[in-house]
């Protein structure tokens, strides 16, 4: 799953994009610029044994988009996934 972190003034899909090339099957990877509905997917199309690694943000709680410090934590994202799911 390929995602935005903090693209700050930069598109996120030109990150992307950037990212994309530099992967040997990249028509094979999922792309979602919206990191939190990035997450929810990985979470909720994770199978019995699977492990979802979130990566990038760590403890950060903000996501800087467009010079704005926007509330953000990828850990409370996973939790309100899995708390829905269940």
């Amino acid at each position: 799953m390929i995602t935005s972190d903090n693209p700050r003034f930069e598109a996120a899909n030109s990150i992307i994009n950037d990212i994309l090339s530099g992967l040997e099957k990249p028509a094979e990877a999922i792309v979602e610029p919206d990191r939190a509905a990035a997450i929810q997917r990985a979470v909720l199309e994770a199978g019995p044994g699977d492990i979802v690694l979130v990566a990038g943000k760590g403890h950060e709680t903000w996501q800087e988009v467009s010079g704005q410090m926007l509330p953000f934590s990828d850990e409370a994202v996973v939790r309100s996934t899995l708390e829905a799911a269940a």
